[in-house]
């Protein structure tokens, strides 16, 4: 008889424990914070956002990215930067010295708390670039910690990689190493930090990324986590989001004339077959990378640079980035070395632009990333120039057609996607069975 209780007993706390973890979550439960399916990416350049450069200056800042539409501000480094093997005269904000300190270039920590108080009570996340592949040559841990915290070539110094002399690569075969790069991540959490966006991630052993998240998420669930890498490994490993770097290769390449509409069609193919509903990329046509060492959207994009703007906005799985000056159309390399601050400017044709596709983004839910949003169905009968698709979501539906050609096209819609729309700007219209569109023109229209 005790053993028949003791069965029982056992399998009704069995039976709760499947309620309660199973039985309960609904299947619709999100794989992400519901903040995160719409919203918008800002990468601020702090060094060159205004002429100070400072933290200070920056919160002034603040109010107009309210207005335009964002609710992400990701930070690069923000740390004190290496002397040792300096790239230029300010040198690299991925040459950290001391993952604890504030680089003095942006003013103290307690400009940096002011700086995410101000946010914060605006209502946007602030994530932190966090390097966690290697210090700078000369940071205090080289000399202070035990030999084995770096990969060190045969005469023992630590080992650079690629071009980058201004850095000393951690060794991540050492436990002690996962287990402090864990606490300077709690550091920043007990900051008020809402997440980070993770250098180099494909460097950093996916065991580290799984625990460090977990570990992370167990002090305060809601944190966001980007990965600079690219594959399905990322979302395993607890990131929310990677990097659009094929896609990024597809948008340079169509603008170009170097590869045709197809190459969108086989991104989407591709990356359907390859991760899971829930993933999400973050989709850009500039970031620091880019726009330093490849060149600025204009150049690299011509006269499709508006048209592949809209595009990161309405591709499915896609988180959309704005990268420091575009939301005034800035056509310039900044100097990622030096003081090269963006000039006095006024709210422009972009700034109009990003506010309109923001607004688009945050108010349609077939185009929010992961499986919240809507996947993209293509419209039959069009030109192959033409890349032209639906996205729709529990009555919303929102139709895309971009021309993505150097030629005007015309478009004959099929008889069920004729009707009533209002475009993004908000413009009443009725779509019929045949329209124009010029070169590089595109048109967002949402059902009525």
């Amino acid at each position: 008889m005790k053993r028949i209780l003791f069965l029982a007993v056992i399998a009704c706390v069995g039976l709760y424990f499947w309620w309660s973890n199973c039985g309960s979550t609904p299947a619709t439960e999100s794989a992400h914070r519901d903040w995160v399916y719409g919203s918008v990416v800002y990468e601020m350049n702090v060094r060159q956002q205004t002429p100070e450069g400072t933290f200070a200056a920056a919160e002034e800042r603040l109010p107009f990215l309210k207005e335009l539409g964002v609710d992400i501000i990701w930070l690069m480094p923000i740390h004190p930067i290496g002397e040792k093997g300096r790239k230029g005269t300010l040198g690299s904000y991925y040459a950290i010295r001391d993952y604890r300190a504030i680089n003095p270039e942006f003013g103290t920590m307690e400009d940096f708390e002011k700086f995410l108080a101000k946010a914060h009570e605006l209502g946007f996340r602030v994530i932190l670039d966090y390097v966690a592949n290697h210090t700078s040559p000369d940071a205090a841990w080289v000399d202070e910690k035990p030999a084995n915290w770096y990969v060190r070539d045969s005469l023992g110094v630590p080992v650079v990689q690629y071009d980058w002399w201004d850095i000393a690569k951690l060794n991540y075969e050492t436990p002690e190493v996962h287990a402090e790069m864990k606490e300077v991540l709690k550091f920043w959490v007990a900051k008020g930090v809402d997440g980070f966006r993770c250098d180099v991630a494909g460097e950093i052993p996916d065991d580290y990324w799984k625990a460090a998240w977990a570990e992370l998420r167990a002090i305060n669930p809601d944190l966001y986590f980007l990965a600079e890498g690219e594959g399905p490994n990322f979302h395993a490993d607890g990131f929310d989001a990677c990097y659009a770097w094929k896609l990024k290769d597809v948008i340079n390449d169509v603008a170009q004339g170097k590869r045709t509409t197809a190459a969108f069609k086989e991104w989407i193919k591709e990356f359907t077959e390859q991760y899971p509903r829930e993933a999400i990329q973050l989709t850009f046509t500039s970031n620091h990378d880019e726009n330093s060492w490849s060149g600025t959207e204009f150049e690299r994009l011509g006269d499709a640079v508006k048209t592949m703007a809209v595009l990161t906005y309405l591709l499915p799985q896609g988180q959309p980035l704005i990268y420091t000056g575009q939301e005034v159309g800035y056509d310039h390399r900044f100097e990622f070395f030096e003081k090269d601050p963006i000039p006095a400017w006024e709210p422009n044709e972009y700034t109009e632009l990003y506010r309109t596709l923001n607004a688009l983004r945050h108010n349609n839910p077939a185009l929010w990333a992961g499986e919240k949003g809507g996947e993209a169905v293509y419209v039959a009968g069009v030109p192959e120039e033409v890349l032209a698709f639906t996205r729709e979501v529990e009555g919303n539906k929102v139709l895309a057609l971009f021309n993505l050609s150097t030629e005007e096209q015309t478009i004959n819609l099929p008889t069920e996607l004729q009707g009533a729309y209002v475009d993004m700007y908000g413009v009443e219209n009725e779509l019929g069975e045949a329209f124009t569109l010029p070169a590089w023109g595109y048109r967002v229209e949402i059902r009525k």
